[in-house]
């Protein structure tokens, strides 16, 4: 009977519990910190998931979602009482009602969260069709996470859809969906913390406060479309939340070092008729600034026929020899990350081959289903066919790694399919397209890494996103908007990224749509990209100007001052990136992550663990102030900073950042020591090539026990290795 569903135990092993209720079913599976909430009927086919990947092994067709393979499992002790259950998990326990299964969650003896009273999930069709979750809210709580979501990092009172599109353009304070279908996130009350992810590629929504109903207590909610429910929930801070979360996943992907350095970026080039003239005279601009260039991100104009863009082909008017491009920049240390785009246009050279394969999604009648895309209409690669998913590697390795195009950009996949009756072939098991839409994303890009070479550790990025993504491949917010507006907004989104399990992107630094950004802008952006991951400008400006290094030649000598310091942060920026391999914490994020009580929204932030960077985002401002968080911290290598102050940058200085006192910074060739007033601190950093796969044969770790006191600094390091002292106090250093 509908909103009356009593349930009773069904079976139970040490750490997983089913109920059941006429054909429903519930299984708890419980792991360390936290618990797996399945929810089903008997007989439901659970279409695997990609995204949970805690072992590092990944099945072709994915991985069973009641799996428990490398997951930590707990037992925890039940009982039962005349009306609900009660499960123990140390300092904290779980009360489950008979009638509904509502769950409530108490930490410390205290409510954390609870189900919504009445019914908390669609168990038969009472909120209408897909899967619903209610929860108790409360007024002040905080929620971080959901991606690339837009606004204020905090996102309490506020409600979002589940799913991606091409928002090119978007308006970063307020645009939704964008790109990244990400259904974590965190919430932070009175009583503690607790994270909440659900395990589905379907669409749906958050709502975090907007709705309000009378005939409830004060409540947020999930919904999506899919029948089944599987969710996990986390216990702990924010920090071991966001971390038990990034372990879900499975291993980090580690780039190479070159990804580091700044990358160039453009449609302007590949756009033009004389698009190898225009790359070539890229490669000697960054000689003449003196710029170290690692990467080039090819855009798609390289592929047309006309004005319509096909993979895959090469537009030998535009660049006569793909092979003597390659050759030209790879012998000046610039690797290419080529653009490829899923969707086949019907004028496509090899269309009609890929449709008498059966290799593109299909429509009701069994025909190729057709969208829109970019200058016509076309049809997405089903990268759920193997065959279909081992074609794209084949041209990927022919056309562009064969050529010397290394790496791949795997571009406009968010895949927009909105209708019901397109089908995919599911890994043999045929499925509503629509309701795993943002999984092609990750399957497109695991295809093209299954053509590059094994003999170095492999790069991608993508620029849409599933849980799980991270472990292959990097990325980026998009084709955001030029203003001082979306500049800071596009900063609370890098920070909600990295709230989400999304570690190593950037942005298109100087905005991609839009006018040509003013000299302020530019440059104010230029000196907050330095702190992100991703150092990449790019560009598609209304003027037909492009955000190179040289947009204002008049600038030369600050480019190049804001270049080099990004340059020299590269050692330090790969070593946080190694270590987030390791302890799956993010590599830039909002100080309150270590500093509980700092102010959420504030514009300075953490750039690894011992630098805090502090960017200037409004036009017009000279100055910014920071209360810099507990200790000392320097300040351009002459100051020793403690608390609040107010400091200038115009746009031709060095932007405003501060190195904790008890680290070491490596700039590539010197180790710089900032030592503490009186203390003992650890730092080491891995030294490699930077480009092969990560083992004990390629690579030393280098080691520093740092030990200080008022009259002396005593420093222990590996052998040989260059060090410089940054004490302002003028102590006696030995090292040994």
């Amino acid at each position: 009977m509908k909103f009356s569903h009593p349930f009773s135990l069904l079976s139970r092993d040490s750490s997983t519990f089913v109920f059941k209720s006429d054909n429903h079913r519930v299984r708890l599976d419980f792991i360390k910190d936290g618990v797996r909430v399945s929810i089903f009927n008997e007989g439901d086919y659970l279409f695997p998931t990609f995204s949970v990947c805690p072992d590092g092994k990944m099945p072709e067709g994915g991985r069973d979602k009641l799996s428990l393979d490398g997951l930590a499992l707990f037992a925890p002790s039940l009982s039962e009482s005349g009306d609900s259950f009660l499960l123990e998990l140390g300092d904290r326990r779980i009360e489950i009602a008979k009638m509904n299964f509502e769950m409530s969650f108490y930490e410390g003896g205290k409510l954390l969260f609870k189900d919504r009273e009445y019914l908390a999930h669609n168990f038969e069709g009472e909120f209408g069709k897909g899967s619903y979750h209610f929860i108790s809210r409360e007024e002040g709580e905080e929620i971080f996470g959901l991606g690339d979501k837009t606004g204020n990092i905090n996102k309490n009172k506020q409600s979002f859809r589940l799913s991606t599109g091409d928002a090119m353009g978007f308006d970063a304070k307020s645009s939704d969906p964008l790109y990244k279908h990400v259904p974590f996130y965190i919430c932070r009350n009175s009583v503690g913390s607790y994270g909440i992810y659900y395990d589905t590629y379907s669409q749906g929504s958050f709502d975090f406060g907007r709705e309000i109903n009378n005939y409830y207590s004060p409540f947020k909610s999930f919904f999506c479309e899919e029948e089944t429910l599987i969710y996990y929930i986390f216990f702990g801070s924010i920090t071991d939340i966001l971390t038990h979360f990034a372990r879900l996943q499975g291993p980090v992907f580690f780039p190479q070092r070159w990804t580091l350095s700044y990358c160039g970026s453009t449609m302007e080039y590949t756009d033009s008729p004389n698009a190898d003239e225009k790359l070539r005279a890229f490669v000697g601009k960054c000689e003449e600034y003196g710029i170290r260039c690692g990467g080039f991100y090819l855009s798609s104009g390289y592929t047309q026929i006309g004005d319509k863009r096909c993979v895959f082909h090469w537009n030998l008017d535009k660049i006569p020899s793909p092979e003597g491009l390659s050759d030209f920049f790879a012998k000046h240390g610039i690797e290419f990350l080529a653009n490829v785009k899923p969707c086949f246009l019907t004028e496509h050279p090899m269309y009609a081959l890929i449709a008498e394969k059966g290799w593109f999604l299909k429509a009701k009648d069994g025909s190729p289903a057709l969208f829109p895309f970019w200058s016509g209409k076309g049809s997405y690669l089903d990268f759920t066919n193997p065959e279909a998913a081992a074609f794209w590697t084949e041209c990927v390795k022919r056309e562009l790694v064969d050529k010397g195009y290394l790496n791949t950009w795997n571009d406009n996949n968010e895949y927009d399919i909105r209708d019901d009756e397109t089908m995919a072939y599911g890994f043999g098991h045929p499925i509503r397209a629509k309701l795993i839409r943002p999984l092609f994303s990750f399957l497109m890009t695991r295809a093209s890494l299954a053509a590059q070479k094994t003999d170095r550790r492999q790069v991608a990025v993508s620029r849409s996103g599933i849980v799980g993504t991270p472990r292959i491949a990097s990325t980026w917010t998009g084709d955001n908007r030029t203003s001082f507006e979306d500049f800071r907004h596009n900063h609370k989104m890098a920070m909600t990224m990295s709230l989400s399990g999304i570690y190593n992107f950037g942005q298109d630094i100087g905005g991609f749509a839009g006018p040509r950004p003013s000299k302020e802008l530019f440059l104010r952006w230029i000196q907050y990209g330095i702190f992100t991951p991703r150092f990449t400008l790019h560009s598609w400006n209304s003027d037909q100007s492009s955000n190179m290094p040289w947009l204002y030649p008049e600038e030369k000598a600050t480019v190049q001052k804001l270049f080099a310091l990004r340059e020299r942060l590269v050692p330090y920026l790969y070593q946080q990136l190694y270590r987030s391999t390791l302890d799956y914490r993010p590599i830039i994020y909002p100080i309150f992550l270590r500093y509980r009580d700092y102010d959420v929204e504030s514009d300075a932030f953490f750039f690894g663990d011992d630098i805090i960077a502090l960017p200037i985002f409004d036009e017009g401002k000279s100055e910014a102030t920071i209360d810099l968080p507990k200790g000392q911290w320097y300040f351009r290598d002459s100051q020793l900073l403690e608390g609040k102050h107010t400091l200038p940058c115009s746009i031709h200085d060095e932007p405003l950042y501060f190195i904790k006192a008890g680290s070491v910074i490596y700039d590539g060739k010197t180790f710089n020591v900032y030592p503490l007033d009186e203390g003992v601190f650890e730092s080491e950093y891995l030294l490699d090539d930077g480009v092969s796969p990560i083992s004990e044969g390629n690579r030393e770790i280098v080691g520093f026990k740092i030990e200080c006191d008022e009259k002396e600094i005593r420093i222990r390091a590996s052998k040989g290795v260059p060090i410089k002292v940054v004490d302002i106090r003028g102590r006696k250093i030995t090292i040994s």
